[in-house]
């Protein structure tokens, strides 16, 4: 079990607060600064995005693609690298990390991804550098949180399939930085996720490491297209699907939608039974991704019309909460930690 958290927006004492990608709802994403503001914070965990480079290093960026998140479109020196390649079946254009050694990339500076709506940390632009996988299990080992807790890392593997076509298989290298500091059970402070089900199950069969199985709504992992495997969206979060899940996995991170989905106009509609059976088999239950701005809120919950203005943040997480999430992994977790009325809107 990673660290339990104290009450946040709900009096459950087990409920943790994984901060995604750092506090990343205030400085760009995958930097220090932004998982050192996150600790301060109170998250319990932090969430890195690993994806390699040309020398074999594990990184952490959100994709491979890198284009979004850093200022290599402004340095000439890479201008040439610039290309398109399919990853995941979907034909992508910008700069690639895989296509960068180590020592180039630590000549870039990260930038602010989104930054039509997060423009105070677009003022950040350029100031912080990237992070390897290494640094932030050191950063999480030597921190505490506020009262005093050590933190966890919730490591997410981008792209399996497609690295280990490149004779880059992430799964090695990951299970190597966790072996060095001895992160190899399952109380250890760290889990590892992905969407795609063969890296998680080489991690389950290499390291007793706790597992989370991600899924996205409509979506089925890459892997399994790859295999030809027949199981639609739903299969995955049907009863069986969950069971098969369990198997190899501890936890589930299911994206809002598939807890509580949405009608057209964007207001919640009712819980769906994903939550309770997942917990069914013993899979707990993590929701992703919450954030604080209009955009990415139900109707129920924004504030004014402006997508980039902040609504009810705590309301969605609390009526999520009370659907059967356990954990909230989310841009914000100041805002996770902030107390919120008991009284929460019955959707079941």
């Amino acid at each position: 079990m990673l660290s339990p958290a104290p009450a946040a927006v709900t009096s459950d004492p087990q409920q943790l607060v994984v901060a995604h990608r750092g506090a990343s709802g205030y400085l760009p994403e995958h930097t220090r600064a932004s998982y050192e503001l996150a600790i301060l914070q109170g998250a319990d965990v932090v969430e890195p995005d690993l994806v390699l480079t040309a020398d074999g290093v594990l990184v952490v960026r959100h994709e491979n693609e890198i284009g979004e998140t850093t200022d290599v479109a402004d340095r000439p020196r890479f201008a040439d690298r610039r290309t398109s390649k399919v990853v995941d079946g979907v034909v992508r254009t910008g700069w690639f990390a895989e296509d960068f050694t180590l020592d180039e990339l630590r000549t870039l500076r990260a930038v602010e991804r989104l930054p039509h709506l997060r423009p105070g940390s677009r003022t950040f632009d350029g100031a912080f550098a990237l992070m390897t996988f290494d640094e932030v299990l050191d950063l999480a080992a030597r921190s505490t949180t506020p009262d005093g807790r050590r933190v966890g890392v919730l490591a997410e593997i981008k792209h399996a399939t497609y690295f280990s076509g490149l004779g880059l298989d992430p799964v090695p290298r990951l299970l190597a930085a966790l072996d060095t500091r001895g992160w190899t059970t399952d109380d250890a402070p760290v889990m590892v996720q992905s969407f795609e089900t063969a890296c998680l199950r080489q991690v389950a069969d290499g390291s007793g490491v706790r597992i989370g199985q991600l899924v996205e709504a409509g979506e089925v992992p890459y892997d399994l297209v790859v295999a030809r495997d027949p199981r639609s969206p739903a299969d995955l979060v049907s009863a069986a699907g969950l069971a098969a899940a369990s198997r190899y996995a501890d936890a589930v991170g299911l994206e809002k939608g598939l807890i509580i989905p949405r009608d057209p106009t964007g207001r919640l509609l009712d819980v769906t039974p994903v939550p309770r059976q997942a917990h069914d088999v013993g899979l707990e239950v993590f929701g992703w991704t919450f954030r604080r701005e209009n955009r990415f809120l139900p109707l129920d919950f924004r504030v004014g019309t402006d997508p980039a203005a902040p609504g009810d943040l705590a309301g969605e997480i609390a009526v999520h909460l009370a659907a059967g999430m356990d954990s909230v992994i989310t841009d914000h977790p100041d805002l996770a930690r902030v107390p919120h009325p008991a009284a929460v809107p019955a959707l079941a």
